[in-house]
């Protein structure tokens, strides 16, 4: 049973799931905050990457350490840690948006951009 259970399981074992949410919280950071992808993904990660720019927002050698932990790339930390966190270091939370933009042509899935406010 799924009680009490947080998340989606994106059709996936846990291992390929982390892996696809790393991926895109990744690729989110190094494509400048804004990325297509389907909604549930949107959703999916959407929490992961501003608890990641609420860390970013000190920019201390803990907070590095934690970012590298989970991001695949170097680059994506260092633009975590210089651009992205000081410029929402006044802003509490609420840091990305979804905007829907219709249905994929070839499965019909609900695509979004998640991007930074």
């Amino acid at each position: 049973m799924r009680h009490n259970k947080q998340g989606k399981k994106l059709g996936r074992t846990r291992d390929p799931r982390n892996a696809l949410l790393r991926s895109l919280a990744t690729n989110f950071v190094l494509a400048g905050g804004k990325i297509k992808t389907t909604e549930i993904k949107a959703k999916a990660v959407k929490p992961i990457i501003e608890k990641f720019i609420t860390v970013s927002k000190v920019n201390s050698l803990v907070a590095r350490r934690k970012l590298l932990e989970y991001f695949y790339q170097e680059k994506a930390v260092e633009k975590l840690l210089s651009e992205i966190g000081p410029k929402y270091k006044d802003r509490n939370g609420g840091y990305t948006r979804i905007i829907h933009i219709g249905a994929r042509r070839g499965d019909n899935a609900e695509e979004v951009i998640l991007e930074l406010v």
